[in-house]
C-alpha cells in the first residue's frame, strides 16, 4: 500500500520530543516501526518553520538546521515545507501584580504549518499520489483536511499521535486507525551518527 507521511513538526516535537534524548530522530524508521509492513512509504511531507536562536539558547538555530539536513540526506522520499514565525506585541496581564494590570508582551506563533498540511495532504490526495495517508499531529484544525480525503478522496488514513496526550476527537472521527507514539518506539528509531556518506553529525546536546 503506497503510504504517504505528514508531520506537524512543532506537533511532533512539544507533544513527544521536548526534553527528551530522542530529537536525533528518523521520522522514516518511526513510522516503518509503527506501521504494519503492507504499508510502503513513498513520501514524507515535514511541515515547519525555522526557528529563532535566543541569549538563552544561541544554539537553536544551527541545530534545527543540522537536523534538517541530516533527514534530507538520510531520506530520499523526504520533503520540508516552510512556514514561518509571526511577532506581534500585546498587552496581556503580568504574574506580578505590581507590574500593573496589563504589560506589553511579544507573542510568538508559528504560523501555516498546519495550513501547508492541510493543503499538501489534500492536493497529494486528489493527485492519486497515495492509497493511505498517515498524519503525525494532535491538532484539531486538522480534521477538515482528513475528512475531504477520507470521505470525498476515498483514501485511507492514520493518525500517529505525538506523545501521552489525549487524541483529539475531531481527528479521530475522520480517521480510520490511531496509534500513539510512545517513547518506546522514539528509542528505536534513531538517525545514524553520523549520517552515513556525509559529515552530518547529531548535535551536542541531543
Amino acid at each position: 500500500m503506497r503510504t504517504a507521511i505528514y508531520v506537524d513538526g512543532f506537533n511532533l516535537y512539544y507533544g513527544a520530543l521536548k526534553g527528551t534524548p530522542y530529537k536525533w530522530l528518523d521520522l522514516n524508521l518511526l513510522c516503518r516501526n509503527i506501521l504494519h509492513p503492507l504499508h510502503q512509504i513513498n513520501s514524507i511531507v515535514y511541515c515547519t518553520a525555522m526557528v529563532r536562536s535566543a541569549p538563552a539558547n544561541p544554539n537553536k538555530a544551527g541545530r534545527q538546521k543540522i537536523y534538517l539536513k541530516a533527514l534530507q540526506a538520510h531520506i530520499p522520499c523526504f520533503k520540508t515545507v516552510y512556514g514561518h514565525f509571526g511577532r506581534t506585541i500585546q498587552r496581556l496581564p503580568p504574574v506580578d501584580q505590581t507590574l500593573g494590570p496589563l504589560v506589553k508582551v511579544y507573542r510568538v506563533e508559528e504560523k501555516r504549518s498546519d495550513v501547508n498540511l492541510a493543503v499538501h495532504l489534500v492536493n497529494d490526495a486528489r493527485l492519486e499520489r497515495f492509497d493511505c495517508a498517515v498524519v503525525v499531529s494532535n491538532d484539531g484544525d486538522l480534521a477538515e483536511a482528513l475528512r475531504i480525503v477520507k470521505e470525498e478522496c476515498g483514501k485511507k488514513v492514520g493518525l500517529f499521535t505525538p506523545g501521552h496526550r489525549r487524541v483529539s476527537t475531531h481527528l479521530r472521527r475522520h480517521s480510520h486507525f490511531q496509534r500513539m507514539i510512545r517513547t518506546s518506539n522514539l528509542a528505536k528509531s534513531r538517525l545514524p551518527n553520523p549520517i552515513p556518506g556525509t559529515r552530518i553529525c547529531k548535535p551536542k546536546g541531543w
